[in-house]
């Protein structure tokens, strides 16, 4: 595992992919990458992650949807990006869990930076039981 964790990325657009999983990696993750809602449903349940970017535009159930059911089993800061900068959208996705929504396009530092305040909230425990790491 990297310094800081594992993170998966669940995002159809393989430009974006490549790119959320590149800040990442570069950053100190082991980073796995998902393109469709299901598979990164099953990834984040196989990998334990500390971090999930999730699309809200996935090809075959809808990103709110996979919220939903990464909320069921883990405890993992969860950031959702979207093009979508409707507010009723961004509410319905912070009352389903995500802990912070980002709208495309976005600044790769500004990805860094919240992902960097997030995990320096506290956490009582992740879904494995391991204490949340602390950026610092």
């Amino acid at each position: 595992m990297s310094d800081l964790g594992v993170a998966v990325v669940i995002e159809d657009d393989t430009d974006m992919r490549n790119l959320i999983g590149g800040i990442l990696l570069e950053w100190g993750f082991e980073v796995h990458t998902a393109s469709r809602g299901r598979e990164g449903v099953d990834m984040v349940r196989n990998t334990s992650p500390d971090v999930v970017t999730v699309d809200v535009g996935l090809p075959d159930i809808d990103g709110l949807e996979v919220l939903r059911q990464i909320r069921q089993f883990s405890n993992a800061h969860i950031v959702m990006l979207t093009g979508r900068a409707d507010e009723p959208y961004q509410l319905a996705a912070l009352y389903t869990g995500a802990d912070e929504y980002i709208t495309k396009p976005f600044w790769p530092r500004e990805l860094r930076a919240r992902i960097a305040a997030m995990m320096g909230r506290p956490r009582s425990q992740t879904a494995d039981g391991h204490s949340p790491r602390n950026l610092g």
